[in-house]
């Protein structure tokens, strides 16, 4: 069964992607990145940008089959229906709703804002998973922020 974990309370959910990817691609995994077809573009330049002295690799999932098969990262609007994805061990939700196809990954990861709106949203993604028996982490970035 897929293990579901909740990052919560996240100021700048892309920049907290970008931070949670660096660390998934230095221990060797691969993660599948979904969400809308603006979040992707941005956390595609972020992934650019967001620190000088590294970069992490990426690349669409309508890139070649090469290139998917040698990114760790595939940034990826849809999961189901879509291009063939190379890996399914981690999946990071920067979506609204529940990926189609999230049951196919070892791990999903849903990153929520402090935005009122995205919360609410997080609470449905929740109560889907719980309703179908998946156990939840729950990471409370402001709790880790206050410990620090």
């Amino acid at each position: 069964m897929t293990e579901i974990a909740f990052h919560f309370n996240a100021p700048d959910k892309l920049a907290y992607a970008c931070r949670l990817l660096r660390k998934a691609v230095s221990s060797g995994a691969k993660v599948v990145v979904t969400g809308s077809t603006a979040s992707l573009q941005a956390l595609d330049t972020q992934l650019w940008t967001f620190s000088a002295l590294e970069f992490l690799p990426h690349c669409r999932a309508d890139s070649p089959i090469e290139q998917r098969m040698a990114s760790p990262i595939v940034l990826a609007p849809q999961i189901d229906g879509g291009p063939d994805l190379p890996h399914h061990q981690v999946l990071l939700n920067l979506g609204t709703v529940v990926a189609e196809g999230f049951e196919r990954f070892e791990r999903a990861i849903e990153v929520v804002s402090l935005d009122d709106q995205d919360r609410q949203l997080a609470r449905q993604r929740w109560k889907h998973y719980t309703e179908r028996g998946y156990a939840i982490t729950r990471h409370d970035l402001k709790l880790k922020e206050s410990s620090a």
